[in-house]
């Protein structure tokens, strides 16, 4: 059983990561541990062939450097944490199994983390084909096939320094399978005890843009190599000539069970000032805590307030939003609002409509900052998306986890598409959809206020939550994937 397996660790300090050469090489199928450090004078002064230089971990020349390494041995292993490892009983004898048996490219697995005394389950969820965005979870511990390491690292042209390790697994995935195996396999320490709402706004924090422009980059390159690219050409402007509309715009708010917010959003509408005819639809759905008394209230005072109670009991956000849009007294253009937020001034609508106009496009995202519920700004504060370019926003978008806010449609366009009846990912289906064929507008400037707090449907989710989450954008990935891969074999 020995000579199976070489190991990669990242390598801090010898002190750190002794334990974990240990626990690796306690399993008769290891025959060496390669330590990659981004120390170069550690390296050089060690002079141990076993402790190599690396520019970074994720970059093009660490996978070099493992496929150079692990020659003469048919599988490798990466372990991504400089924390101690615990692996479970035969773990790397039930990886090989896996791998051998599926022929797969790469396999990882579920685990468990460690917080001090307490031990938690922390699975994670089957690789896609829409797998694309460069968070993706394996957890710390991904065991290779080796050959197929080596030939794949042989086809990378790019060097990258931060996006090398994800630029190897988009084009192993095209090779063989990526592989989930639903067991516990190991004990890795957890590392970041941040909430999910803390974590979802990495991609847009300005301290990662350098990281963010190469993913982009290898991402597009991935979807050049599969087929699913999509030109500048092949975006085209729309025509907003449809008439039938008594007003030029509706804002759309589905609420349940917002009475501490849903006056804030309502105000916030009311308020704007436009040179054309607005009104403001609320799907009210079966609210329980004060909030229908609230808009009874608005509606009866101002006849630009719709008040709609579903007569559906199966509506999530995305089918309150269809109801919306679907009633005859929606504008030409539906602007999005959240119930627990306001638009950052009385001139919001208008900037959204005028954009319209002047791009031609069917959908327009604006910019928005962050606030605790008392709406002081919170870190990140401004939210403005500008990885987002007219030149390669339709094809980035299948590689990042959401698209903005506030949001709006050109509304026969989206009587054509309803959204998902969901109340997640709803949002950023529709604007994968969108994207393949039309323009989007963008607003980089703040135009709406975000507030954060414990009431956000994903303020503090469970792995669980969490999982289901990331799993369902996964899948819209796919079959957005899948769409424009059948739309370039139809046009050729």
């Amino acid at each position: 059983m020995k000579d199976q397996i070489t190991c990669f660790v990242p390598l801090a300090d010898k002190e750190q990561v002794a334990p974990i050469i240990e626990e690796l090489s306690a399993s008769p199928m290891v025959s060496r541990v390669v330590m990659l450090t981004t120390d170069e004078q550690l390296a050089r002064s060690t002079g141990r062939e076993d402790i190599l230089y690396v520019p970074s971990l994720q970059s093009t020349e660490a996978i070099f450097t493992m496929a150079r390494m692990s020659r003469g041995t048919p599988y490798l292993i990466y372990y991504t944490k400089y924390t101690p490892l615990r692996l479970g009983y035969l773990a790397l004898k039930r990886m090989v199994q896996v791998m051998e048996n599926t022929h797969a490219s790469m396999v990882y697995a579920d685990r468990y983390q460690q917080d001090g005394d307490e031990q938690r389950p922390a699975p994670v969820i089957d690789y896609q084909r829409g797998s694309l965005r460069d968070d993706f979870e394996f957890g710390s511990v991904m065991m290779f096939r080796a050959n197929v390491f080596r030939a794949t690292a042989v086809t990378m042209s790019s060097s990258y320094h931060f996006a090398g390790l994800y630029d190897l697994r988009l084009r192993l995935s095209e090779r063989a399978p990526i592989v989930h195996i639903d067991e516990y396999l190991y004990t890795e320490v957890l590392s970041d005890r941040r909430k999910s709402g803390e974590k979802i706004f990495d991609y847009v924090d300005p301290r990662n843009r350098e990281s963010q422009i190469e993913m982009e980059r290898a991402c597009t390159d991935y979807l050049r190599s599969v087929g699913a690219y999509i030109s500048p050409d092949e975006i085209k402007p729309l025509a907003l000539d449809t008439t039938g509309f008594t007003r030029e715009a509706s804002v759309i708010i589905p609420v349940r069970n917002r009475v501490r917010t849903i006056e804030d959003a309502v105000r916030s509408v009311l308020s704007q000032q436009a040179s054309f005819d607005f009104n403001l639809i609320v799907i009210d759905n079966h609210s329980t805590d004060g909030t229908t008394d609230i808009l009874c209230r608005y509606a009866a005072d101002d006849p630009r307030v719709i008040h709609l109670i579903p007569e559906r009991n199966d509506l999530g956000i995305g089918g309150c939003w269809n109801l919306g849009v679907q009633h005859d007294a929606c504008g030409r253009f539906a602007v999005q609002l959240d119930s627990d937020d306001i638009y950052k001034d009385e001139h919001t609508l208008r900037t959204v409509v005028e954009t319209f106009h002047r791009e031609q496009c069917a959908m327009v995202i604006g910019s928005y900052q962050m606030t605790d519920f008392h709406l002081q700004p919170i870190p990140p504060g401004l939210i403005d998306h500008k990885e987002w370019t007219p030149e390669n926003g339709h094809n980035n978008a299948l590689r990042v986890n959401g698209l903005g806010a506030p949001r709006a449609f050109y509304t026969p366009l989206l009587r054509a598409l309803p959204l998902p009846n969901t109340s997640y990912g709803e949002d950023y289906a529709i604007g994968l959809t969108v994207s393949r064929n039309y323009r989007i507008g963008r607003i980089y400037d703040p135009i709406y206020i975000c507030r954060r707090w414990e009431d956000n449907s994903d303020a503090a989710l469970d792995v669980t939550r969490s999982n289901r989450n990331n799993f369902y954008k996964d899948k819209i990935r796919t079959w957005e994937l899948q769409a424009r891969i059948r739309m370039h074999e139809e046009i050729s």
